[in-house]
């Protein structure tokens, strides 16, 4: 499956060293006057090449809308785009033509399809990342004004911010390079970044994002609910190994007396352990959520592996690799919440006269 979406929906075309990523958005409704500024805005924010902690890949990320927009509103027609891609150094993968990159889709792409296109990991790129966020840039435009959706990274190995959400300054997010709103938290992070990328290696860690002023009553009861289409979504990043919202994990902890959200008479709660979502449903407290970042698979330094024969080979990063995604990814989580948000909110809109 290549789609996204329930109502609105999402399916992009493209790899990594083919001339171009794009999509199509249907359903999305007519007659919005689309901020492009904003688009590419979101789009310089993912791009590669920003700085010194991310791959060096040169690529504008332009995007070119083909249909959908006239005269700078949406018509209601499915909105095909593209971006050109630029700065491919397809020969970077020669050496693993036949061989398996370890904790890589080489094999399993391979086994699924019979063949795989190697140059730069092909669909399984993260670059297909591009086209999910000139979607979520345009959702964005379709939620409610009052709506703020702020991701940052929280924590880079074991380097955590500690500060909660709610002592943190979001306007300090894009101030350093890292996309973490507490400054001194964000300088040790990037000392880290450095340090494991001197090493030929990489890192992990987790990004957390916090939806403010959604009104109630987003999600549906069973199979849309809110929180399993933001996990649904998240989950489909590349190198994301967890997804919790709310008191997560912690949660399982606790007795149902210390965990439950209290009401008050405005009927906002005391606490916010259900992480604005009851009922997969949302009950207009903030909703935020935390997602888990495996290391990049691809690092600098020689690995055992196998080829597609079962013959034991050697094989070793080349190229431009991140040797952290969590920059990068942080407008990814945005642009993908905005557009479960904008999808459910459509469909919330459809369920009332």
């Amino acid at each position: 499956m290549f789609t996204l979406g329930n109502f609105i929906t999402l399916t992009t075309f493209g790899e990594s060293h083919g001339p171009a990523y794009g999509g199509i958005i249907h359903n999305f409704p007519a007659g919005l006057q689309v901020d492009f500024e904003a688009v590419q805005h979101e789009l310089n924010r993912r791009k590669p090449g920003q700085s010194a902690i991310v791959t060096q890949r040169k690529e504008g990320d332009v995007v070119q809308f083909l249909s959908g927009i006239f005269e700078g509103r949406t018509t209601g027609t499915p909105i095909g785009f593209i971006i050109e891609n630029e700065n491919q150094k397809s020969r970077d993968y020669d050496h693993i033509a036949q061989a398996y990159r370890p904790s890589h889709a080489d094999f399993t792409y391979d086994q699924k399809f019979g063949l795989r296109d190697y140059r730069g990991g092909g669909k399984s790129s993260a670059r297909e990342t591009v086209n999910w966020v000139v979607a979520g840039s345009l959702a964005k435009q379709l939620l409610p004004e009052e709506v703020e959706i702020h991701a940052y990274v929280s924590s880079v190995g074991e380097i955590f911010c500690e500060k909660p959400y709610q002592e943190l300054d979001f306007r300090n997010t894009e101030s350093n390079e890292v996309r973490c709103p507490d400054p001194k938290t964000a300088e040790k992070m990037i000392a880290r970044i450095r340090e494991i990328k001197k090493e030929g290696n990489t890192i992990g860690g987790t990004i957390t994002c916090v939806i403010k002023n959604l009104p109630v009553g987003i999600g549906e009861p069973v199979f849309g609910k809110l929180q399993a289409e933001l996990a649904k979504a998240m989950m489909n990043i590349n190198a994301a190994k967890g997804f919790e919202y709310g008191s997560g994990f912690c949660g399982a902890k606790m007795t149902g007396k210390a965990h439950n959200d209290l009401f008050n008479t405005d009927f906002t709660t005391q606490t916010n352990l259900s992480g604005g979502i009851q009922g997969g449903i949302s009950n207009g407290m903030d909703v935020y959520f935390r997602v888990a970042f495996k290391p990049v698979a691809t690092i600098l330094r020689p690995q055992q592996s196998v080829d597609k024969y079962s013959n034991a080979v050697t094989v070793e990063g080349k190229g431009r690799h991140d040797p952290c995604v969590l920059p990068r990814a942080v407008p990814i989580v945005e642009n993908l919440a905005a557009f479960v948000l904008a999808d459910l909110y459509m469909i919330n809109k459809l369920r009332k006269i």
